[in-house]
């Protein structure tokens, strides 16, 4: 399965607004249908963004005013802008467009290699939040690639997901693609992913990343820093896994990543059900920003950094 490929002449998507309950490819054929698809989060994850930041400069035909859009559609997740500025500067932005979804490819596999290989121990209990597999990317993924070498290797004991509020990524989908590589799971509320940290059941921390700063400042999906400080406290390493591209170092740290506030109505509901009274409102910020002393080691498919 590939989250994102360009098929006859536009892009075509799983979207992932549609599960777990459909499985439906999304055809691309104009920026603004990209735009789109971005902001209402039917493409996701860091690599899938650049290869479609990169992918929608192709369909742009060269329309600067079009790419300009493009590129602000998700402000905290650098690999957008990186793909599109890769693809603009291109003499064929396919070419260049399609070579970084292959590069994606061998990342991620790569990724999930030196992942896999820094984490020691047999029939390792991992937690996760928000989505890193194959969705997130064009194939694997990230961190949960990493979570799928070692159920290769048979070095899985279980997975434990974080549901990942507002929007439950991690209930509708990591949940499904654990399922679909036949991987030991359980699903958690993100409250009691600290908790568990300090009961002693889990032997890893494995995020992914939407910006690393310079000094190893890390913005991630809401959920992380606290994820990070139950893993610091029990004694839990905590890995980052990200592709190169998603290290900025023009961003010196966590303090100057722009966070992203995705409104109200993700938070008083859910799927067009209402949770709070009427007129209610929420501050919604979609990703926060973990500390570098926080983080074990940034696994990247080059090298294995230790902030």
């Amino acid at each position: 399965m590939r989250t994102i490929d360009w098929v006859d002449g536009a892009i075509e998507l799983v979207d992932q607004t549609r599960l777990p309950d459909e499985y439906v490819l999304l055809r691309v054929e104009t920026v603004d249908e990209l735009v789109e698809a971005i902001r209402r989060l039917a493409v996701r994850g860091a690599p899938a963004l650049g290869v479609a930041g990169a992918l929608g400069v192709a369909l742009a035909r060269g329309d600067q005013e079009a790419v300009a859009r493009l590129r602000a559609a998700r402000p905290t997740a650098v690999n957008l802008a990186w793909g599109v500025d890769q693809a603009s500067a291109a003499a064929d932005p396919l070419a260049t467009a399609l070579r970084i979804r292959d590069e994606d490819i061998a990342a991620c596999r790569a990724m999930g290699e030196r992942g896999a290989g820094l984490i020691e121990g047999e029939r390792l209990r991992i937690m996760t939040v928000c989505n890193t597999g194959g969705l997130a990317a064009v194939e694997r993924g990230t961190a949960l690639g990493v979570v799928q070498t070692l159920h290769e290797q048979g070095r899985l004991a279980e997975v434990y997901a974080l549901e990942t509020r507002p929007l439950l990524q991690g209930a509708r989908l990591t949940t499904w693609e654990l399922g679909r590589m036949g991987a030991p799971h359980r699903l958690v509320a993100d409250s009691a992913g600290p908790y568990l940290l300090a009961r002693g059941g889990v032997d890893a921390v494995l995020i992914g990343a939407d910006r690393i700063a310079a000094n190893g400042d890390t913005a991630n999906k809401i959920g992380s820093y606290a994820l990070a400080l139950g893993a610091e406290r029990a004694g839990v390493p905590f890995y980052v896994v990200a592709p190169e591209s998603t290290i900025d170092a023009a961003t010196p740290s966590g303090d100057y990543i722009e966070i992203e506030d995705r409104g109200t109505e993700e938070i008083i509901a859910i799927r067009g059900v209402r949770l709070a009274p009427e007129g209610t409102q929420a501050l919604n910020p979609a990703f926060d920003v973990t500390p570098h002393d926080l983080i074990t080691a940034i696994v990247t498919e080059s090298r294995v950094i230790r902030p």
